[in-house]
């Protein structure tokens, strides 16, 4: 079996492999040969603190597409702590984010679980399904240079069957937000997570507070179902405008994708508006009359709930703290979301 030692910084690459044969022998050898090149990047001026972010080192993964092969490959590779990272493929660099910390948190001993797959069961719409970006071949490798040691390509078929009778439904927190305008998105999102937690048995698993909602659901979901796995989050990923990354951005018409930016930047003027004093009300308000008189942008919702139980504040409430302001805003045909956290007058 070859292994790999990557560095991997967005700019350069060094991918040593190492045989089952040298691989004792050379195993020093290889990461001298790493450890110069990160010497190199810092004299010519890239940052330590990049570094920390950017690097990766992996090793070999394993691609598997069906729950035997899955399950075959968890036996061979039995490390703890297992951290599994679900996704629905069209990765970008807040995935990344998420990988990483997996890696990170798993250590050199654990074993990262990466799944890619597009989950039917939450699209409400056919037509938002079909035209959800699909980029196989660079999801694997994107997983490959982050450390993941098993990536899980499943198809619909393979995960559900065709009489499937069974759900899972959160009751409360999935109405509001998301919800309200999605109705049955959750108990997809739920019922696909509670079956990778069954067939992974993770210790630990990743999500990003991109989507806040979902992250709170599948809190409320693992406490009440008993699952003996641990939920991190991760922050919310952004380009160089503001504007939250996610696979949806390159549906975007040139024109929506300049305008796409001052969704977060409404919402970051509102949270310091609050902060000043204002209402919660005031704050919503100020959101959407800002973004809806973009051309094209239609806003779908803008709420301010307690990050806990998603509640939404009235509209009247002053100095509540912490809260999260959220919103969901169309720009043409696509559906952005974006939150931010508000912890204190600070």
């Amino acid at each position: 079996m070859e292994r790999s030692a990557f560095v991997y910084t967005g700019k350069y690459t060094v991918d040593v492999r190492l045989s089952a044969q040298n691989r004792r022998v050379n195993r020093w050898g290889c990461f001298l040969l790493l450890d110069l090149f990160l010497l190199l990047l810092i004299r010519r001026g890239v940052s330590c603190l990049a570094l920390a972010r950017d690097v990766c080192y992996t090793r070999a993964m394993r691609t598997v597409t069906t729950k035997r092969e899955l399950r075959a490959a968890l036996a061979k590779n039995a490390a703890l702590p297992r951290v599994l990272v679900p996704t629905m493929g069209a990765l970008h660099a807040g995935h990344a984010s998420l990988l990483r910390q997996a890696r990170e948190l798993a250590g050199a001993q654990g074993c990262v679980v990466a799944s890619v797959f597009l989950n039917p069961t939450q699209f409400n719409q056919a037509e938002d399904l079909a035209s959800y970006p699909r980029t196989p071949q660079q999801d694997a490798d994107l997983c490959e240079a982050c450390g993941v040691d098993i990536l899980f390509m499943p198809d619909a078929q393979q995960m559900y069957c065709d009489d499937q009778t069974v759900s899972v439904h959160e009751s409360a927190l999935s109405s509001v937000l998301c919800g309200a305008s999605r109705p049955g998105h959750f108990d997809g999102v739920c019922l696909v997570v509670s079956k990778l937690f069954n067939l992974v048995q993770p210790t630990d698993a990743i999500f990003g507070e991109k989507d806040y909602q979902q992250l709170a659901i599948l809190r409320r979901m693992v406490r009440d179902l008993d699952f003996s796995v641990a939920l991190h989050a991760v922050p919310i990923v952004r380009e160089k405008d503001g504007l939250a990354v996610s696979s949806r951005n390159v549906r975007l018409s040139a024109e929506h994708r300049l305008l796409a930016p001052q969704l977060y930047a409404a919402l970051r003027n509102a949270a310091e508006s609050y902060k000043g004093g204002s209402s919660v009300g005031t704050a919503c308000v100020s959101v959407m009359q800002q973004l809806e008189k973009l051309p094209g942008v239609k806003v779908d919702y803008v709420q301010m709930v307690d990050p806990v139980t998603l509640r939404s504040l009235s509209s009247g409430e002053i100095g509540v703290f912490p809260t999260l302001l959220a919103a969901a805003v169309f720009f043409g045909d696509v559906r952005l979301i974006d939150n931010v956290q508000i912890m204190s007058h600070s």
